[in-house]
């Protein structure tokens, strides 16, 4: 089998990065081999101080990483980072337009500097009258329409996790892969964007289409006119739910056997999915009815045997004892930046049925930051003085070996 630790084996990424988005492009290249080097700042990135929500933020989106810690606004961080930057693949950031340009790191400077560089710039808005505004992932969630389709009528609901921040740097990631490939045959890098407006744009290009297509909006989701007759969540026993849905006529069929539905089983017009459709306020609440008085259990195992789709209705903290994540590699053990042990999600893809795996916990403060300057060529004396002067963070408090 293909080892994931090899698939980008040799690609060096140097990363600028916090949050989530930027981090989120480089996880993905880093679990899949890439040796990604994290520069953070002194003090290291702000990011692994967030708390509520954002308190997580660091420990998914920066494992597989090496972490340099250094002063990029002082003569001496610039020109080391410029020295890694140089012999890089590829160069990831997300700040704010204009921002690492004032610091001699935009795409102008460093394409001067490594002409096969391939540069991806992560951000709120790709070019045009908004790319001056500053973005979040709600920013763009409601901007860009995911919003409105997702809460009811009149109350716009951003989705539960940053979906945007991870998609955008998703697409960023790939447009790296795309450009690498290309200079395979060119010799020269590229200018790779990705932005979290255009990422929403193209997530509910689906309802645009509706739109185009039907003449009619799209009604956000818990309004919306289902294109099938069961597609539902359900109340069974024990304050539990679980989701149910019947999407195509062969299905209905195993359906009205499973659960004994013999009127509707000979029912032809119910045979046709349109025809169910319309009948919705028939079916929907004889289903309910039926639904509770099932437990969980009993109604999951039930649809288990017929094959039709159906989902308990999980909290993120039930998916660590999910038997599924657990036993497909899908979880990844680590040890966190404060020392704690946690299992975290694999990337979702396999390749020849392996999953990425984990090389490498989410780094300390410039845990890497006496490794890396070594490999530029500096002295111990040299490392040295620059942990004296404050100008680097490093794990290793001690002066370097000889």
């Amino acid at each position: 089998m293909t080892n994931s630790a090899s698939l980008l084996s040799g690609l060096k990424v140097v990363e600028f990065t916090h949050m989530v988005m930027g981090p989120a492009a480089g996880l993905m290249l880093a679990d899949l081999g890439a040796e990604v080097i994290k520069v953070e700042p002194v003090g290291g990135d702000k990011t692994r101080r967030l708390r509520g929500s954002g308190s997580g933020y660091f420990s998914m989106y920066n494992r597989n990483k090496k972490s340099l810690a250094i002063d990029l606004k002082s003569e001496e961080g610039k020109k080391i980072a410029l020295q890694l930057i140089e012999k890089a693949d590829v160069f990831i950031e997300n700040f704010r337009p204009g921002a690492l340009d004032k610091l001699g790191f935009g795409y102008e400077d460093l394409s001067k500097l490594n002409p096969r560089l391939i540069y991806c710039s992560e951000k709120g808005f790709l070019n045009g009258p908004y790319s001056h505004r500053t973005a979040l992932d709600e920013v763009a969630q409601m901007m860009g329409g995911l919003a409105y389709m997702t809460g009811p009528p009149g109350r716009p609901l951003r989705a539960g996790s940053s979906v945007i921040d991870v998609t955008g740097g998703m697409f960023g990631a790939i447009g790296v892969l795309a450009a690498l490939n290309e200079r395979h045959s060119t010799g020269k890098g590229k200018h790779v964007s990705a932005s979290l407006y255009e990422t929403t744009v193209f997530l509910v290009g689906q309802h645009m289409a509706q739109y185009a297509v039907t003449g009619k909006p799209a009604a956000p989701m818990p309004a919306r006119i289902s294109a099938w007759a069961v597609y539902d969540v359900f109340d069974v026993k024990n304050d539990e739910k679980v989701f149910v849905g019947v999407v195509s006529d062969s299905q209905w069929k195993l359906f009205c056997d499973a659960f004994n539905l013999t009127d509707w089983a000979s029912d032809e017009e119910l045979a046709a999915n349109n025809n169910r459709v319309a009948r919705r306020d028939e079916i929907i609440p004889k289903l309910r009815e039926l639904f509770s008085s099932y437990t969980k259990k009993q109604l999951m195992e039930k649809l288990e045997t017929t094959g039709l789709p159906f989902a308990p209705i999980m909290k993120p903290e039930d998916l660590f004892e999910d038997e599924h994540l657990k036993e497909s590699g899908g979880l990844l053990d680590m040890t966190i930046p404060d020392g704690g042990e946690i299992a975290l999600p694999a990337l979702p893809i396999a390749i020849n049925d392996e999953r990425p795996e984990l090389f490498q916990n989410p780094p300390e403060v410039g845990e890497h930051s006496d490794e890396i300057l070594a490999s530029l060529g500096l002295a111990p004396e040299q490392i040295n003085s620059l942990k004296s002067s404050g100008l680097i963070d490093t794990a290793n408090k001690e002066e370097p070996a000889e």
